[in-house]
């Protein structure tokens, strides 16, 4: 056998390689596993983008290191081990080039998790219209969760360069602003104490200020044909602002009615014109009866009268 491995050292050199591959491969995912449960056991105190991207990265580095290990072992495969993990000047520039939306997902992934505009579990909107809950960062992209559960990956290259619009950005409260029209006949007092009422019902509405109770209710514009009020309704980061805007709304809405405030909106009256119209018929037809009843009426007078003088 060792006359045979010796005459092809090909097949001696491939085991070896299978071997520390087989090997590595196994430490890899030991390794790999425990840093993702001591990871899951820091984020479930508290979650930090920050953490989540070293992750990635220290994960990308590990990956590397083994894959390196692996190919440089055997002498089977260190010549193509040379050109990758060495590789010259041309190489080099011609990897950069095709490497150049990676890098800079990588380098902008980087200054998000250093200036932290957002964070894991923060609800934002960017200036696109998307809008969401943060669920992951990783070394290429960021993952949003929508209000339709609907997962958005967005590259973190476009990301930064984004306005983004945090509504959990270092705060205890999120608030939403409501505006409600009643008629001008409404008396305002009376207005104002129900849609104050209404909100204060609301099971995700906390006081705006400590010590200051909620905020009251405002008048603010005449408009055409409505009166307009308003208050800023402040509620926990944890309930999402649609929740509390189709809540407020109903409840305001069920008390305006209860109280017999009237809501007042819009409507259109569409007045159709022309010649051959219904009311250019029905006058027609009431001209022609008329005709008919003033000859038949003269037609009678005239028969009477030679009736007499005969």
């Amino acid at each position: 056998m060792e006359i045979f491995l010796q005459e092809h050292p090909y097949i001696l050199q491939s085991l070896q390689l299978a071997t520390t591959a087989v090997l590595t491969l196994a430490l890899l995912l030991v390794v790999l596993r425990v840093e993702r449960k001591l990871l899951k056991k820091v984020l479930a105190r508290r979650k930090n983008i920050n953490l989540v991207f070293v992750e990635r990265i220290l994960r990308f580095i590990v990956i590397f290191i083994a894959v390196q290990w692996v190919v440089m072992s055997s002498p089977l495969t260190q010549p193509f081990g040379r050109v990758i993990f060495q590789g010259t000047t041309i190489i080099g520039a011609i990897a950069g080039l095709a490497a150049q939306p990676v890098l800079a997902d990588m380098i902008c992934g980087m200054m998000i998790s250093a200036t932290k505009p957002f964070d894991i579990g923060d609800r934002i909107e960017l200036e696109d219209g998307t809008a969401g809950i943060v669920k992951d960062i990783t070394v290429r992209h960021v993952v949003i969760q929508t209000i339709d559960t609907i997962q958005r990956v967005i590259p973190n290259s476009k990301l930064n360069a984004m306005m983004i619009q945090n509504m959990s950005y270092h705060t205890t409260t999120r608030s939403v602003h409501f505006r409600f029209q009643v008629s001008y006949k409404t008396d305002l007092n009376l207005a104002k104490k129900v849609i104050s009422k209404a909100v204060k019902e609301s099971p995700y509405t906390i006081a705006g200020q400590a010590g200051r109770g909620y905020t009251p209710v405002y008048f603010f514009a005449f408009n055409d044909s409505s009166l307009e009020l308003g208050v800023t309704v402040y509620f926990e980061p944890v309930y999402p602002s649609e929740r509390v805007k189709d809540d407020i709304n109903s409840r305001v809405r069920s008390a305006l009615i209860d109280a017999g405030i009237e809501i007042p909106y819009s409507y259109v009256n569409v007045v159709m014109s022309g010649e051959d119209d219904g009311t250019v018929e029905a006058e027609g037809k009431a001209g022609a009866e008329g005709k008919a009843g003033a000859e038949g009426k003269a037609g009678a007078e005239g028969k009477a009268g030679a009736e007499a003088e005969a």
